[in-house]
């Protein structure tokens, strides 16, 4: 996969109905506070980064720790959810953020973001072996697993993914600069126009 193709997926996440697009814009600027707060000397939590708000989130806390050892498989079908995006559906890569935040509440940042990666993987891997299979098939009447869709497939749930808690400061950021940047113009479209045919 080419940087343009990267470039133009990164592009694509931006490209989704609005309701969904305020979902993973909340979502994301979560999600950030989050990974940017372990670099606090008290590593927060994701109940933690949402304290300012004023919402008592102790019992919810205590609830989710109460469970800690069922919630962090959360982190398993929050990575196979970031494995199951594409391009047409990025809703499962903020469900998969979403499951990893409760599971890093129950377990901690590096346990939930480590296990969601893993399975993530471990599923691409496992898809990886099957397609070696089908690599000869010729699709015509039959489902195939092809070893190019895997991983074009699997790059970009990767790339969507990533770029989740991105959203919210990559939109802000566009919003700022969009007034002081020069656009250049777009070519125009040729019209076919029929020719008249001289009469008289």
């Amino acid at each position: 996969m080419t940087r343009a193709e990267i470039a133009r997926l990164a592009r694509c996440v931006v490209r989704r109905p609005r309701w969904q697009l305020v979902l993973a814009v909340l979502l994301s600027a979560w999600t950030l506070a989050w990974v940017l707060g372990q670099l606090a000397d008290t590593p927060l939590t994701p109940l933690g980064v949402l304290a300012w708000t004023g919402i008592p989130l102790d019992a919810a806390s205590v609830w989710v720790q109460e469970r800690a050892s069922v919630l962090a498989w959360l982190a398993t079908l929050g990575g196979l959810s970031w494995a199951a995006t594409t391009e047409q559906g990025q809703l499962p890569a903020l469900a998969g953020w979403l499951a990893v935040l409760i599971a890093g509440e129950a377990a901690g940042y590096e346990h939930a973001v480590q296990r969601a990666m893993l399975s993530m993987v471990v599923f691409l891997i496992i898809l990886a072996v099957v397609s070696l299979a089908g690599r000869r098939a010729f699709v015509v009447d039959k489902i195939a697993v092809m070893p190019g869709d895997v991983m074009r497939a699997g790059i970009t749930a990767a790339v969507l993914t990533a770029v989740v808690p991105l959203i919210a400061p990559g939109l802000a950021l566009t919003r700022l600069v969009r007034p002081y940047v020069t656009k250049p113009p777009r070519p125009l479209r040729r019209v076919e126009t029929p020719l008249l045919r001289e009469t008289g």
